[in-house]
This record gives structure tokens, sequence and C-alpha cells, in this order.
């Protein structure tokens, strides 16, 4: 479809065959339920369309790229720009032998429960890590233990003229919670290697995962996951115990009493209140301890 012609930006977007949406409230879109609007929100038809569209857009459009919002606070004012969010078309899972290809878009649950149902073994951790496999990809997540690196074989993307990009182990370079690849690539799949098991031996150590997470964690609540990157040598939840800050709050926003390390939104509280908590529990935790938190949870767009 061609972009409507209600903005100066909109008629130097190239016309796409997915959909291009102005103005689109962004908030329904990540956990937090808060934030401001996407200027444009494009969802590709298939990973052609969304080359077409990198190659052909003007070369100083800002751009950004967004999954389930798992991990995510969009700022009050919104994001600039064009938004991508990867529609099902990029959410495919295939298992073959050992190994489990997914797409970008794919929950990393649904690739988890995939690769039990194939006997590969290994990729269980994803059952605890929420969102989809792009945004795994790009902070190299995990829990209990594991993360993207011990399992990933290479991952294709788009760099920003959609030239198609190959990715080993060696070009993701990654670091705790985080690849050093340049960010104005974009994820489109991924290989994935395990091991063989039963698939009712990996279902029941899921399951016990799932159930310690559950146990642990405010997952029913509208929350970014966790908020900061474990210190060496500490645990953030005892950081942010230790300086008083459980059941801190701001507005509506709120340190989880369940975990502290978790940021949840108890009512209506803006993307401004969330971040602003949060940078107070980093001060009260560096004043108390001597340790500077680091944010795990990825801040983007603008103050209203």
């Amino acid at each position: 479809m061609s972009p409507p012609k209600s903005s100066n930006v909109c008629t130097a977007l190239p016309p796409v065959r997915g959909s291009l949406t102005h103005e689109a409230p962004l908030k329904d879109l990540v956990w937090f339920r808060a934030g401001g609007p996407a200027e444009w929100l494009f969802r590709p038809a298939d990973m052609d369309d969304l080359a077409t569209f990198l190659a052909a857009r003007p070369g100083d459009l800002r751009l950004s790229v967004i999954g389930v919002g798992s991990n995510l606070l969009v700022r009050d004012g919104g994001i600039p720009g064009v938004v991508i969010r990867l529609s099902s078309a990029f959410g495919k899972i295939e298992a073959h032998g050992t190994r489990v290809r997914a797409g970008a878009a794919a929950l990393d649950g649904a690739v988890a429960r995939a690769a039990a149902d194939a006997g590969i073994a290994g990729m269980e951790f994803l059952r605890g890590v929420p969102g989809t496999i792009g945004g795994a990809l790009k902070m190299n997540a995990g829990c209990y233990g594991r993360e993207i690196k011990d399992i990933f074989v290479e991952a294709t993307a788009l760099d920003s003229r959609g030239n198609k990009i190959k990715l080993t182990p060696a070009d993701m370079n990654f670091v705790y919670r985080k690849t050093q690849v340049r960010d104005e690539l974009i994820f489109i799949e991924a290989v994935f290697e395990g091991t063989l098991d039963t698939p009712e031996a990996i279902r029941a150590r899921m399951e016990e995962l799932s159930a310690n997470r559950e146990a642990a964690q405010p997952i029913k609540s509208r929350t970014g996951g966790s908020t900061f990157k474990n210190p060496p040598g500490h645990k953030v939840w005892q950081l942010v115990d230790e300086a008083g800050c459980r059941g801190l709050r701001r507005g509506d926003a709120q340190v989880s009493e369940k975990h502290t390390n978790f940021l949840i939104n108890v009512g209506e509280a803006s993307a401004a209140d969330l971040e602003a908590l949060g940078e107070e529990v980093r001060k009260r935790v560096k004043e108390k301890s001597g340790v500077e938190l680091e944010w795990e949870i990825k801040r983007v767009g603008v103050p209203a």
C-alpha cells in the first residue's frame, strides 16, 4: 500500500505491500502498556517487502525495530521516523535433526516448544525468556544459566539498504546481555543447535523452569522483564532490596514486591514515571552499595 498523503514525511516513503500506519499507538504493543505512538509503523508483508522498503527509503529516515515489547520502554513522546514490527510471515519455525531454524518474529517460548516436540534439548531456557527471537538475538537473552550464544549457529539479517547478510558466532561477538553487531542490522531468522533427548524429558524440564519463573517473578503484571543487568559479583534484586527499594512507587509505577529487579505498571503509569522510578532505584543503590546499575530494559523514543 502507498502511504497516505497527510504528512510531509510520507511523500518520501516508498510504497509497501504490508501495512504502513501514521501515528500508530504503541502502548498496547508493549508489556508495560505505557508510552507514545510511532510516527509511522511499518509491518512488512515478507522479507522482500522489507528489503525493497529499506533499499528505496530516504537515507536520513530514522528506523527502529520492535518485537512484542517484552523488554521495552517507549517514552511518552513516541518514536520518530519509521518503526518496523515484523509480521507473522517472519515467525516460521522448522526443526531438523538437532537444529531449529526460527524467524525473528517467532516467540521464544514457541521455539522452545517446537524444539521439545522434535526431541531437541538445550533450548528449554527459551521457555523462560519473554519476547521474540529477534530481540533475544539482539540482547543475547538468557536465564537459568543458559543464553543465546550457547545454542547459536548462524543468523540472517538485512542491513540498512536491504542487503542480506549471514552472521556467524564470531560476527555476533556475544557478551553478557548484548551482541556487538551494527545497530542498523534487522534480524530475519536464526539457526540454533541442541542435542537429542526424548520430548517427554525435555517438556518436564521446561515445566519445571516455567513453574520456578512464575513463583519468583511478577510475570502476570504489566512489566518489562528484568530492569537492570546483574553487575559482576552481584545480584540486582539483592542490591535493590538492601537499598530499601522493594515496593517503592512513583505514581502508578512500582518496584515489584515479588522480585525487586522488575518495575511494574499498577495502573496508569506513564513511561516517564517508570523511567524516573528506575533512575531513583539506580541512585539509591549507588548511594548504598557503590554499585552503578546498568539498564537492561531498552528505552526508546523521546519524552512527552
